[in-house]
């Protein structure tokens, strides 16, 4: 989202107590959401479904006990 692009993690953490800017942030939040479930509904895609199933592939992929406090690409956890 433009409203962070830009940002330090420090401004960022602060947007959502800017009254303007967070009413920014929900708004584009809700646009996305929209879209979102609209495109599902076109086609067809059971989206607590996928989130589900996707949550499962990644807990395979990046197992707790190798993966807790890394942001390495799975394929570098080792193992």
């Amino acid at each position: 989202m433009e409203i962070f692009q830009w940002l330090t993690p420090q401004q960022s953490a602060g947007v959502m107590g800017d009254g303007e800017r967070s009413v920014r942030v929900r708004e584009e939040m809700a646009d996305v959401l929209a879209y979102l479930l609209r495109l599902a509904d076109v086609l067809d895609i059971d989206l607590e479904q996928a989130l589900a199933e996707k949550i499962e592939k990644n807990r395979r992929k990046y197992p707790v006990h190798l993966a807790r406090g890394n942001a390495v690409k799975y394929t570098q956890l080792g193992g």
